[in-house]
């Protein structure tokens, strides 16, 4: 189960990133090649976080679109500029994000030559944390006279 090992990972990450501040929020991107079981995911997070001193911290998620470079033709592209990419194919590139050049072609040049430029892994997009308290000043004791 990796969703646990992401999870903890990202727990340390925040915790490192804290420096000691609590930690209210937290927003991650899932890439559309990182196959990550939600719930299992939550759970662990919900598991780790409050041992980690993150008992406030609401985490959210937001997917991040798998988009590519083609080095033949130099055109952008995304999964959804595949045409009749399969379900088979689909699945594969989230079991095995490195072997997408065996299923996937450029859309416009056919060629299998291209970069994976977003869309892979679990990113930390932000942290908000809980800005520490300021102390005032004392007054500065006057003799005025």
């Amino acid at each position: 189960m990796h969703e646990w090992a992401l999870a903890e990972a990202t727990v340390e990450a925040v915790r490192g990133s804290a420096a000691g501040r609590r930690v209210l929020g937290v927003r991650l991107a899932f890439g559309e090649l990182q196959q990550v079981d939600r719930d299992i995911f939550a759970a662990a997070l919900a598991d780790l976080a409050p041992a980690a001193g993150m008992e406030a911290a609401v985490f959210s998620v937001e997917d991040e679109p798998a988009r590519f470079a083609c080095r033949a033709c130099g055109r952008p592209w995304a999964l959804v500029d595949v045409p009749n990419l399969s379900e088979d194919d689909r699945e594969a590139g989230h079991l095995l994000p490195e072997a997408a050049h065996a299923y996937l072609r450029c859309p416009v040049c056919g060629s299998a030559d291209f970069d994976v430029v977003a869309g892979r892994g679990v990113t930390i997009a932000s942290i908000e944390l809980e800005e520490p308290a300021t102390t005032a000043a004392p007054p500065v004791a006057g003799g005025g006279g």
